[in-house]
């Protein structure tokens, strides 16, 4: 079994596009396959130490998922099957997608709800990302000073998604014993 699993929610595959492209700086032992929260068990997220989980902001600063208006289930009716899980040791990290111009006063909001939600449960979060280079009103997603989780913006800032993603996974390699 891989030592770090993957997981998100999406409703344009935006975000799904974005695991693929962390997946690929990662052979199998090291990463597991991208995978959908509509399409996983609680047991299969369960199963990892480590984890990367992915959100887009939709709407109002809204988890993907039916309330959403999104077409199928995402995080929103995923998050109850793990109501009863302990993440005590183990190491998630965050990313998000939004848009700063469009929804410049939620910028992904969403990242907070996972954020709040594995802190809860008793994971120790990591991958806190800089504020710089965005341009923003407001953003519940940040603590600090810094996005709780690695905020990218396909929308408007898709040339720098790549160079982000490099820079992010660097920051992961000591918490997640990762060998860049």
């Amino acid at each position: 079994m891989s030592r770090i699993g993957l997981f998100f929610g999406t409703d344009t595959g935006k975000t799904r596009k974005v695991a693929k492209m962390i997946k690929k700086q990662f052979d199998d032992a090291t990463m597991a396959k991208p995978l959908n929260v509509n399409r996983a068990t609680a047991e299969e997220l369960l199963g990892y130490d480590f984890l990367i989980v992915g959100t887009p902001t939709l709407g109002e600063g809204l988890l993907p998922g039916l309330s959403a208006d999104c077409e199928n289930e995402s995080w929103e009716e995923f998050l109850p099957q793990l109501e009863d899980a302990d993440f005590s040791g183990k190491t998630v990290a965050i990313y998000g997608l939004g848009d700063q111009v469009g929804y410049s006063g939620e910028f992904v909001d969403a990242m907070i709800e996972l954020y709040d939600f594995f802190t809860e449960k008793g994971a120790k979060v990591v991958g806190a990302w800089p504020t710089d280079g965005y341009e923003f009103e407001h953003s519940e997603s940040v603590i600090d000073g810094k996005f709780v989780g690695l905020a990218l913006d396909l929308d408007n800032q898709s040339n720098l998604t790549e160079e982000r993603i490099a820079a992010w996974l660097k920051l992961l390699a000591e918490p997640f014993d990762l060998n860049l």
